[in-house]
């Protein structure tokens, strides 16, 4: 019953409170942003550096991770080890590759 909640919540989170960065949101474009600046450290939402930090749906939720504004907040100014993309990666971007991680969090990458 636990995990029915879950998903409930993360797919009323992500239909409702971020409609209008998924609408607006490149996932094709994101996953390849994904790929070439992110699956060194996250491949298959895991993580490489900080092992109890995946990009799994229950971790981001634990970790209040699960929104886009956190996650486009992280990408942009890094935090502990990970860098910041701000510098590298343009606004577009940013929001293209976090809309891709919450989508794969939900799907179970």
């Amino acid at each position: 019953m636990v995990k029915v909640l879950y998903t409930l919540f993360l797919i009323y989170n992500i239909l409702f409170i971020s409609i209008e960065h998924s609408s607006a949101a490149d996932l094709e474009a994101g996953e390849q942003i994904f790929t070439a600046n992110c699956s060194a450290c996250h491949a298959g939402g895991n993580n490489s550096i900080m092992p109890e930090k995946t990009l799994k749906g229950d971790v981001l939720e634990n970790n209040q991770m699960n929104s886009i504004t956190a996650i486009t907040t992280q990408v942009r100014n890094g935090k502990n080890a990970m860098p910041a993309f701000g510098g590298r990666l343009n606004d577009d971007d940013i929001d293209n590759v976090a809309n891709y991680v919450l989508e794969q969090s939900v799907k179970g990458w």
